[in-house]
């Protein structure tokens, strides 16, 4: 299948369902467990791939953590469908409503390193942002916030992952 078969939009509510399948397969080994509601309130953070038949095929989610400062999170793509472009075509997309936002730097955290190192994300091993910053970060809830920062809080959860960045 060429990926022109595919196109990106925004998710919808009525895409949460589908998207919460795709992950279903990848929870607790290389996604995080989000409860539905948590889905549901995080919609307008994920962009989806369909299909001409507007099936769901891939889900992912830009998050911005800070003025200059996102993360791409949750890319998933239906695990039937892996290796056809689909997840390059999200991230893409993700990338250009990350430039769109007016955000320089993208940040990612994952076990997939060729594919993000693909769209010119590097490794890190630093927290890229100064004391003051820092300082007001350390204050979110998220999740993801928190493993950006690596926090000890969350060092369980990031065993094994690699911190990516992305200039734009």
């Amino acid at each position: 299948m060429p990926t022109s078969t595919f196109s990106v939009r925004p998710a919808r509510t009525s895409d949460v369902r589908a998207i919460q399948a795709i992950r279903e397969p990848f929870l607790g080994k290389v996604l995080q467990h989000h409860e539905l509601v948590g889905l549901f309130e995080k919609i307008q953070e994920f962009q989806v791939v369909v299909d001409a038949n507007d099936r769901v095929l891939a889900a992912g989610a830009l998050h911005v953590m800070w003025q200059d400062l996102a993360e791409v999170r949750s890319v998933v793509v239906d695990d039937s469908l892996r290796g056809k472009g689909i997840g390059h075509l999200l991230v893409e997309a993700l990338l250009e409503e990350a430039r769109k936002l007016g955000i320089s730097r993208v940040f990612c955290l994952t076990f997939e390193t060729e594919f993000f190192a693909k769209h010119g994300f590097e490794p890190i091993s630093d927290v890229p942002v100064d004391a003051e910053t820092f300082e007001e970060m350390v204050r979110s809830t998220d999740v993801g916030v928190a493993e950006f920062l690596d926090l000890a809080r969350v060092k369980e959860n990031t065993l094994g992952n690699t911190r990516m960045l992305k200039l734009l």
